[in-house]
Order: structure tokens, then C-alpha cells, then sequence
């Protein structure tokens, strides 16, 4: 079984169902021309679903919801605006879609991809915000990849 990061780890007390539609939404994203990672801390310390960034720079963000209570006890979504270029919920086929905000964009998502029903207004990040979100990402990847590649690292906390 690989390793999985502190972020992955996190992400198993997601239910099932979130994690494999995360990773429907990563599969998507990447066939977008994105590299997308799950569970990814923003500097204010909220954690998003899924981000991608792709070789201009332009960042997605991916608000995963697996049920209906999933979407309605959650409040911190709109603080994920400014941290963007384009922002989507990721739901199943059977989510009622009727609840969910217009202004943003829709995927639809399975196991193994998705399909964007409704396209994300374009944010604007600025320059400084762009750059500390791709640093940001990019620390992030690198600490995962160590990880995975040095099993005595996560096994003592090495840092």
C-alpha cells in the first residue's frame, strides 16, 4: 500500500464517496492540462478538495460535495474565492443541483473523471495571491513526494 501524506491521511476521514469523486475531479483536471493535487492548505489554513494549476499559471479550485447535509453545514467555501482564478463544485450525477449556487461553476463527477456542466467565472487572482498559492501548491507537492519517496521521514516526523 503507498504512502500517503498528512493531507491524505486527513482526507480518509472524508466519507468514500468524496474521495473518489476528488479524484474524478483530479482525473478531469488533468486531462484539462492541469496538475491537480487533493487537499491542499491555503495560507489562511482552510483546506481545499482539489487544486489544479496549469502551465500558465491559472489555478482551479474544486469544492467536493458527497451529500446534500455535506453542502448544507458548509460555510467556509466562499473564503476560497480570492484564492483562484476559477472556482466549481464537484457532485455526483444524482446531487440535486437545484441547491447549489449558479455563480460558480458545476462538474459532474464518478470515480474516473467528470464533465464541467457549468463553466466558473473567471476570478482574477492577482499577481502576489497567484504566486503564494503556486509556491504554496508547489511545497506542498514536493513535501508529499518526499514522503512518499523516504518512508523514514513519515515515519519519524522528520522535517
Amino acid at each position: 500500500m503507498p504512502l500517503l501524506s498528512g493531507a491524505e491521511k486527513g482526507a480518509r476521514t472524508r466519507s468514500d464517496k468524496g474521495i473518489r469523486l476528488a479524484r474524478g475531479v483530479q482525473h478531469l483536471l488533468v486531462s484539462m492540462g492541469y496538475e491537480a493535487m487533493a487537499e491542499v492548505k491555503l495560507r489562511s489554513r482552510r483546506r481545499v478538495d482539489v487544486m489544479g494549476i496549469n502551465d500558465k499559471g491559472r489555478i482551479i479550485i474544486v469544492e467536493v460535495k458527497s451529500s446534500t447535509a455535506d453542502f448544507q453545514t458548509d460555510s467556509k467555501w466562499p473564503e476560497y474565492l480570492e484564492f483562484c482564478d476559477e472556482y466549481y463544485f464537484a457532485v455526483d450525477a444524482d446531487f440535486p443541483r437545484d441547491m447549489l449556487p449558479e455563480e460558480h461553476g458545476l462538474i459532474i463527477a464518478d470515480n474516473y473523471g467528470g464533465e464541467i456542466l457549468r463553466p466558473s467565472p473567471d476570478y482574477k487572482l492577482n499577481a502576489a495571491r497567484r504566486r503564494n498559492v503556486t509556491l504554496r501548491f508547489a511545497r506542498i507537492a514536493a513535501r508529499r513526494l518526499l514522503a512518499a519517496e523516504d518512508p523514514l521521514k513519515e515515519k519519524f516526523d522528520v522535517r
